[in-house]
């Protein structure tokens, strides 16, 4: 019996979330519906302007991948993250945010000195989620920030491929992936947005190597990784690089590949206002279900009303309690 359900490695970034229109983003030349990376400085210029316009709807702890492992951890999951933040404000809030959830990290008391990763999440009218990120000290983790020991001591390594913008970050996530390979630990990864798809496919192939256990991707993600139009063409050449799949398709719900067949997952009805964090839930519940023995289509269930919740609610992350309840529902 291993200790972790899932050993995670990801940015840590803040969130602050803002209520934008449409506007908005034409005026500041900010492609919609994509996470974009910036410097320090064009962030906060930025985001005093968000701040002056629409004031801040809320600030949250983020990094998709961190969300995923908050999302097991409050399922009942256990989790291990390695991440990095700095000894600053943000720092602190970002680990008060991560808290106490069944989540192990590879922080100390004694952070380097830097500035946090901030993301400024753009939530537009028809609910979707733009991003533009800072990564700060996140973009300096490294090998080094591994714990092997944890990694040999858990069921999944999760891989966020937004890790692959950072040169420490993928060769970070190749050498977990070559030690959860050597020890038995089944990998799994994120293509996590289409920019990096575009522009950072080099690196995640890289972290991919000879091919992962699992591969999450929404629809438009896997139409850019494989240039096929169709989705089932999409998934076949998906397969090429991952033993299962899932690819979720937002209100239409869900296709997951178990290895054999081919697995349909029906969507919830919700009113959506903010989609960010939709795919990190879904990953996160998901990846508790799989590894507290379900089965891929209770799994995509449970995933796929947990992301219906998360879309109706502001912010990334649901309240606790929330997961108890989406538990009853689905698998009590």
């Amino acid at each position: 019996m291993r200790t972790y359900n899932v050993y995670g490695l990801g940015n840590a970034l803040v969130d602050a979330e803002f209520e934008v229109t449409d506007e908005f983003l034409k005026h500041e030349n900010i492609q919609k519906g994509l996470m974009t990376l910036v410097d320090g400085e064009a962030q906060k210029i930025l985001y005093d302007r968000l701040v002056a316009k629409f004031g801040i709807k809320k600030r949250d702890g983020g990094g998709s991948a961190a969300n995923s492992m908050y999302a097991v951890s409050q399922f009942g999951g256990s989790a291990f993250y390695t991440c990095k933040v700095a000894g600053d404000e943000p720092g602190d809030f970002y680990v008060r945010q991560l808290g106490d959830h069944n989540i192990r990290t590879n922080l100390s008391q004694n952070r380097e000195y830097g500035d946090t990763g901030k993301c400024l999440v753009m939530v537009s009218p028809d609910a979707e989620r733009t991003m533009l990120t800072f990564l700060g000290i996140s973009a300096d983790i490294a090998s080094k920030d591994l714990n092997l020991e944890a990694l040999k001591d858990s069921q999944y390594l999760y891989l966020e491929g937004y890790l692959s913008a950072s040169p420490s970050g993928k060769q970070a996530c190749v050498d977990a992936r070559k030690a959860a390979e050597a020890n038995g630990v089944a990998t799994a990864l994120s293509l996590s947005d289409v920019s990096m798809v575009q522009f950072c496919r080099g690196g995640l192939e890289e972290m991919i190597g000879n091919g992962v256990d699992l591969i999450f991707a929404n629809e438009n993600e896997a139409r850019a990784w494989t240039g096929k139009d169709s989705i089932s063409d999409a998934m076949n050449e998906l397969k090429k690089i991952a033993r299962t799949l899932v690819l979720t398709l937002g209100s239409k719900g869900a296709l997951l590949f178990d290895g054999e067949q081919i697995v349909s997952i029906e969507s919830f009805p919700t009113k959506a206002i903010d989609t960010n964090g939709a795919g990190d839930m879904f990953a996160g519940a998901f990846l508790y279900a799989i590894t507290n023995g379900k089965d891929f289509a209770t799994a995509g269930k449970l995933a796929s009303y947990a992301a219906s919740r998360t879309v109706s609610h502001f912010g990334p992350r649901l309240p606790p309690a929330a997961h108890h309840e989406i538990l009853q529902k689905i698998l009590m």
